[in-house]
């Protein structure tokens, strides 16, 4: 066969586009919707924490997971919430944002590497009760699910968070939320243009890292397909 295999090859191109582009879109209304309910937003981040602890926390008690392991990620979800004190704004220069990329990273590590490990041989034993035991290892939809909520959850919604950059208030907006650091992009003009303090929606508002990362990639993309000729557009007209 020489055609189909063609055609899988074109499907998968096609099909991780589209993925792409549906991540990207849902990343985008998901930042529309807390830059609207910004007090709601930091409610549910709360409960969020909140949930994932009380469920770590079982999974200790009830599960027989790793004590150490555990308390990492307890104390990991601590760190994250300190990132809702002045929430909207978030400083991306700050110890405890900086403290949180890294604690993502160790626990994705080390809870990776703990799911890794080949599991503990069975006990020796000739009694009635170990005739009948056997070792119950996680399946591969429970490890990804307790990845995914678990480990990954929080820190994703906090990205996506950090887009709430439309709503802040004058008095939330001094040094921390406009000063070297923040986590609110300005393109064009700056805190103080013509939408007044903080720029407003008609006067080159501020962008949070969730749509800033979002429209660079898009830009970019438009920009290298009309360089490349894909499609014509401003860069092109100027040549």
């Amino acid at each position: 066969m020489w055609i189909l295999p063609l055609v899988g090859y074109v499907g998968l191109v096609f099909g991780f586009a589209f993925l792409t582009l549906a991540i990207a879109s849902g990343l985008y209304y998901l930042s529309e919707l807390v830059e609207e309910h910004t007090r709601l937003a930091k409610k549910l981040l709360q409960r969020l924490i909140y949930t994932v602890i009380a469920l770590q926390i079982l999974l200790v008690l009830v599960d027989g997971f790793p004590i150490g392991l555990s308390v990492l990620s307890v104390a990991s979800h601590g760190i994250y919430s300190l990132n809702l004190r002045h929430f909207p704004v978030v400083k991306v220069t700050s110890p405890v944002f900086i403290l949180s990329c890294f604690l993502v990273l160790l626990n994705h590590y080390l809870w990776f590497t703990h799911f890794s490990l080949p599991p503990p041989p069975p006990p020796q034993s000739s009694s009635r009760y170990d005739l009948y035991s056997s070792t119950d290892l996680p399946s591969f939809a429970e490890i990804s699910s307790y990845f995914g909520l678990c480990v990954w959850l929080t820190p994703f919604a906090l990205f996506v968070a950090l887009s709430a950059g439309e709503n802040v208030l004058p008095s939330m907006g001094s040094e921390y939320a406009t000063g070297e650091g923040s986590s609110f992009v300005s393109p064009g003009k700056g805190p103080e243009g013509p939408g007044g303090v903080g720029g407003g929606k008609g006067g080159g508002g501020r962008e949070g890292m969730a749509k800033a990362v979002v429209n660079g990639v898009r830009d970019w993309m438009g920009d290298t397909g009309e360089l490349m000729g894909f499609w014509k557009g401003d860069k092109v007209r100027r040549f």
